[in-house]
């Protein structure tokens, strides 16, 4: 059952359905929104798309340091791999809807 959830970040809101209960969309937006600040907070970078963008490739990055390490420790399986890459696959387009809704915003100033 797909869920709607309203973003409100970075200067621009817009609505997100996803195939999620509303607590972990909640949840997840909770902590993109503390990874954002805290990538401004240490990269100084105030421009939203910047933010947004160097954000997404700050989280793909803890991901795949995560899934190493889980590897490498024998603690994931081949269908753990494959959770792993539709994970994978979810940020990522999720990482598009935000540029796309940034970039619509940016354009719209």
């Amino acid at each position: 059952m797909a869920n709607e959830i309203r973003l409100d970040i970075l200067g621009t809101s817009f609505n997100v359905t996803a195939d999620e209960d509303e607590a972990y969309l909640s949840k997840v937006l909770a902590q993109y929104k503390a990874a954002v600040k805290n990538t401004q907070k240490i990269s100084g970078i105030t421009e939203p798309l910047n933010v947004a963008i160097l954000t997404g490739f700050i989280l793909c990055d803890e991901f795949n340091k995560i899934k190493k390490l889980l590897e490498e420790r024998g603690e994931t399986s081949k269908d753990d791999s494959m959770e792993a890459e539709e994970v994978e696959d979810r940020t990522i387009r999720l990482i598009a809807k935000l540029e796309q809704a940034l970039n619509l915003y940016t354009n719209e100033k």
